[in-house]
């Protein structure tokens, strides 16, 4: 454990990019491969199941570390995070253990079944064992909430370095439906076949916003646009006569659209789109509102599939035949999908059309009218461009139109998570209704941890009540919030729903009483 302690130090305490892999190198040089594994796994979101509740880590710790209940929750309260709270209460290690990751790991999934007072023993050792941060790390892998501020790109590059292997190919290894208990290391990284799991999707090739004009792009001859969807990116397969769905971040969704599912099993065999998963009805896209009701949802009644009618918006043909196309030109695998849809003829999958423009200033004209269509805007991909892994600047962009905005109240205010837990990040902000404010939206993103420290300071001198981690706060505050949607809900006080709300800036300039009204909500839903 001591060496993962060290590794999630180090990439904890900095935001150099070069400085996380550079640690994470070193890890894989130093670690064994079992250790290796599950930090690979760790690190991309394939956590182990919780096996204790949190109540019973509270009780615990309060009693070992001789902390009144009420003061250890008060504490946990102003730390924000209970896995840290537990390690900075605790008296200091009595005894050493010298287990790695994995060890404890096997430790912890062998206290699933047994009982409470077994239980208790075990995790008293561990506390017993392990100092400040193998702590933090032991609560964290225990409650089943361990999270870290790696992207796949990162570790992906780590990899790289470490194999000495190209990045695209440890990217696609590291797809799929493997874990610690499924496969090895070996197995997963090293095995010359990658393509035993006939279920292995490939990396998404991901678009970078335009920030500049559009014309810095060049000729327009050499672009494709597309109309951008507001649905679920997806990739559909079909392999050795059986299909699989998976969304952009890696989870199965099989089961949750089964008319997509039947529609793969016609696809030829070897077959693998990349495609948007939308609602769509009598030719044309519905709104997100519509999808998600099948989202999360692992039986799909008739109903269901009546009310929210799906399809497959297929963008690009990643494999053809058995045979991995990425490296094909876009235009290249473009002719091969439109023959395949063509040659289907199935209601489920839908072509995305190129959209027809001479100049750049025709295709701005156009883009005016997207939301009209129920589109987010252009996506723009070179003609030429191969199929790549991750977010790569250069050959695709998307081209959004701006978000809406409105001005807000800040009412409640919550504490960030690991670095921030000492800083009010989370915020609920309210629109006037009539006299009275009413809430409509949270929002946590957009500010600057300057900012963040000024709130902090405001809100801790501005609290009215504290209802636990939350507090509310003097209406005085006013921020513009962007967001990309807007939709009636009858779960929300307001009675309208935000899609992607965020912080755009902090109005200084404005007083609460110059905030937005719910009228001028009201007036921006379609």
């Amino acid at each position: 454990m001591k060496q993962f302690a060290q590794l999630f130090r180090k990439v904890e305490e900095t935001n150099k990019t070069n400085d996380k892999v550079d640690a994470l190198v070193h890890f894989f040089n130093e670690a064994d491969d079992s250790d290796k594994l599950w930090t690979i796994a760790l690190f991309s979101h394939r956590r182990p199941r919780r096996t204790i509740t949190t109540s019973f880590l509270r009780e615990w710790a309060s009693e070992m570390s001789g902390v009144p209940t009420w003061l250890f929750e008060e504490s946990y309260h102003i730390v924000g995070d209970l896995a840290e709270t537990i390690s900075l209460v605790l008296p200091n290690p009595t005894q050493k253990d010298e287990r790695n990751l994995s060890d404890w790991i096997e430790y912890i999934q062998g206290l699933r079944e047994v009982e409470e007072e077994e239980k208790k023993r075990a995790v008293f050792y561990a506390w017993k064992s392990l100092n400040q941060d193998e702590r933090f790390l032991f609560n964290k892998l225990i409650t089943g909430g361990f999270r870290i501020g790696i992207s796949q790109k990162l570790m992906t590059r780590a990899l790289s370095k470490h194999l000495d292997k190209p990045t695209n190919e440890i990217a696609h290894r590291l797809m799929g439906n493997w874990t610690p208990d499924s496969t090895d290391f070996q197995q997963l990284l090293l095995d010359d076949s990658i393509s035993s799991d006939t279920s292995k999707p490939y990396p998404f090739y991901l678009a970078y916003a335009v920030e500049e004009k559009i014309e810095d792009l060049g000729d327009p001859d050499e672009w494709t646009a597309e109309w951008k969807w507001d649905g679920i990116r997806g990739q559909v397969i079909c392999r050795e006569s059986e299909s699989f769905i998976w969304s952009r971040g890696e989870e199965l969704v099989t089961d949750t659209f089964p008319e997509i599912a039947m529609m793969a099993t016609k696809l030829p065999e070897g077959t693998v789109i990349d495609g948007e998963i939308l609602g769509y009805e009598n030719g044309s896209p519905l709104s997100f509102q519509a999808l998600q009701k099948r989202i999360g949802r692992k039986k799909v009644t008739k109903k269901l599939l009546k009310e929210a009618p799906v399809v497959l918006m297929a963008y690009d043909l990643l494999e053809c035949k058995g045979e991995d196309i990425r490296n094909q030109s876009l235009e290249e695998r473009r002719l091969k999908l439109a023959e395949i849809v063509q040659d289907l003829q199935h209601p489920t999958l839908v072509l995305s059309e190129s959209v027809k423009f001479q100049n750049w200033e025709t295709l701005a004209e156009l883009r005016k009218t997207s939301r009209e269509r129920g589109a987010e805007g252009f996506m723009l991909k070179k003609k030429a461009s191969p199929y790549l892994s991750g977010r790569k600047k250069g050959d695709w962009w998307k081209w959004k139109v701006d978000p809406y905005t409105i001005d807000a109240v800040m009412l409640y205010a919550q504490r960030g998570h690991g670095r921030r837990s000492s800083l009010y990040t989370d915020f609920t902000f309210a629109v006037w209704n009539g006299d009275r404010l009413v809430t409509f939206a949270k929002a946590y993103s957009g500010l600057t941890d300057k900012e963040f420290k000024e709130i902090t300071a405001f809100v801790k001198n501005n609290t009215i009540e504290r209802f636990g981690p939350v507090s509310s706060v003097k209406p005085e505050l006013v921020f513009e919030l962007a967001f990309e949607g807007i939709q009636e809900s009858k779960r929300h006080k307001s009675g309208v729903a935000l899609r992607f709300p965020r912080i755009k800036r902090w109005r200084r300039d404005k007083p609460a009483s110059e905030a937005n009204h719910l009228e001028d909500l009201k007036a921006l839903l379609p």
